[in-house]
């Protein structure tokens, strides 16, 4: 008789969840999606890189906002980001970060980005 010995539904859920992590501790964690800044930066030209031309290149991005520069102009800003890194202790961490800032027509006006590159892009 088996069932006699199953876990009740509260205890297999805890059983269950309690085993996925000890997989994903031996695993790599990723968040975002990666994208390739050489690409946009051979590609992009600001003043006339449209904001649907990035979408086409990136995709959607991470998060959407406003940067407000010094003189108080507000403009769309995209957020693009990639990381992954190993677990515990989260060796051998890369990330990276693409932030787009879009004109009121939506066209590029500038970008910046940091972190961990699929090509260099340079010295």
């Amino acid at each position: 008789m088996l069932s006699q010995y199953r876990l009740p539904a509260g205890r297999r859920i805890i059983a269950a969840c309690v085993g996925a992590m000890a997989l994903v501790a031996c695993g790599t964690v990723q968040v975002g999606r990666d994208f390739d800044i050489s690409a946009f930066e051979a590609n992009v030209r600001r003043g006339e890189t449209m904001q649907t031309q990035v979408r086409n290149w990136l995709g959607t991005p991470a998060s959407t906002g406003i940067a407000v520069d010094v003189r108080g102009e507000r403009n769309e800003e995209w957020t693009y980001y990639f990381g992954r890194g190993r677990v515990p202790g989260m060796a051998d961490v890369k990330f990276k970060m693409l932030q787009v800032r879009f004109d009121t027509q939506g066209r590029v006006i500038s970008y910046s980005w940091s972190g961990e590159t699929a090509k260099s892009a340079g010295p």
